[in-house]
């Protein structure tokens, strides 16, 4: 368990916690980097990598969680936040297989928790 927010997720390698989702993927780039990186090489294109991933960690987790848990206006003015995120998401995407261009990287591993969840809560519960 995380100390510090006493929550998980938690990656345990060699005996030793590493906590947090985005810290634990970029754990798993830094140890495991000559088999399949998840950042790119270029410091540009990490940072920028880094900053989408930051963006869905928070606006998209924030936004959802409230479009999940809320309701009223709270949860009409997530799902609206939420859409826009999901636009601008789409808009640095492009015509792109991935946010990291011809190979699958950060930025789309930080989007794998929110899939199922809001399809389910988009999608299939007719939220919107």
């Amino acid at each position: 368990m995380n100390p510090v927010h006493k929550q998980i997720p938690v990656l345990i390698h060699k005996g030793r916690p590493v906590c947090e989702s985005l810290t634990i993927v970029q754990y798993i780039d830094e140890v495991w980097r000559d088999k399949s990186p998840l950042l790119p090489s270029h410091p540009h294109d990490r940072a920028n990598a880094r900053l989408w991933a930051d963006f869905v960690d928070k606006k998209i987790y924030t936004n959802g969680k409230l479009v999940c848990l809320a309701t009223g206006e709270v949860q009409e003015t997530a799902k609206k936040e939420l859409i826009g995120c999901f636009k601008l998401l789409e808009e640095e995407l492009g015509d792109k297989h991935y946010f990291g261009g011809e190979r699958f990287g950060f930025t789309d591993v930080s989007l794998i928790p929110f899939h199922g969840s809001m399809h389910w809560k988009l999608v299939g519960s007719s939220a919107f």
